[in-house]
């Protein structure tokens, strides 16, 4: 009962990862735009990173996620704007070279904190296995708004993910609704394992079906099995959980590898 009560608030926060990230990552490999969560997680954290210069003290504070969020934001705009720019410069060629930014200037911003490489790690794996309630709660909150946003505007957001006859206005809007996801993700999980719940089970989940009811379902119920392996071992093997969730979640398509041939999606 004592490994379920500690385990009990990281891995509901794993779900709600989880669950918004399979919906995003669904979107984002529809775009061709793979290393944007990478990007935008990097960006949410220089700003983290720029905060504690300005406060060292300031840790999760309101002031490094509004720092954050704004960075983000930004790089939303910049993004959904390169779209319309496609035949000048390659949205995916300026999505790396953001990322390449965002994470020599973290590098150089920890480099004057005194706990720069504990922050370091945890900008990259986060510390899941220490979050409560009230951090599953607040992020329930905000993710709850940004799914809402997303059903009721279903239709022109998968027209412009999938079908590219929606641009604009629609291409700014889901930049700016991923980037608050990525900035509150990223302060708990860390770059890594976010990109990895966002792409993994979206990646493994078109190898099965076409249809995005079904492509949910299957990453959903993949991810949150791992999930809880990987909680289990964490706790188990004493392993930093957002290392060895990163881990089995990017192993999954490596070892797949010799299967896929005999797969075949409906």
């Amino acid at each position: 009962m004592d490994v379920v009560h500690f385990l009990a608030a990281p891995f509901a926060m794993c779900l709600l990862l989880l669950g918004i990230h399979c919906y995003f990552g669904l979107h984002v490999l529809a775009r061709g735009v793979v290393f944007v969560d990478l990007s935008l997680a990097q960006v949410a954290s220089l700003g983290a990173s720029f905060a504690l210069l300005l406060n060292p003290d300031d840790h999760h504070s309101l002031l490094s996620y509004g720092i954050s969020l704004g960075a983000t934001f930004v790089a939303a705009g910049v993004f959904a704007y390169a779209r319309r720019l496609e035949r000048h410069i390659s949205q995916e060629a300026l999505i790396g070279i953001t990322y390449a930014f965002a994470s020599a200037a973290v590098v150089l911003v920890v480099d004057r904190l005194a706990h720069g490489a504990e922050h370091l790690k945890e900008a990259l794996v986060g510390e899941l296995l220490w979050v409560s309630w009230a951090d599953v709660l607040r992020t329930a909150l905000i993710y709850g708004v940004v799914a809402i946003i997303h059903w009721v505007y279903r239709e022109r957001f998968i027209r412009s993910s999938f079908a590219h006859t929606e641009s604009g206005f629609w291409d700014f809007l889901f930049y700016l609704l991923f980037g608050v996801v990525i900035t509150s993700s990223t302060s708990i999980a860390g770059v890594l394992l976010v990109f990895s719940f966002l792409i993994v089970p979206s990646v493994m989940s078109t190898l099965v079906s076409t249809k995005i009811s079904h492509r949910l379902f299957v990453g959903w119920v993949g991810g949150a099995f791992v999930s809880l392996v990987g909680m289990w071992l964490s706790y188990v093997w004493d392993l930093p959980a957002g290392a060895l969730l990163v881990v089995l979640f990017t192993a999954i398509p490596i070892v797949s590898l010799p299967f896929l041939r005999f797969i075949k999606a409906n």
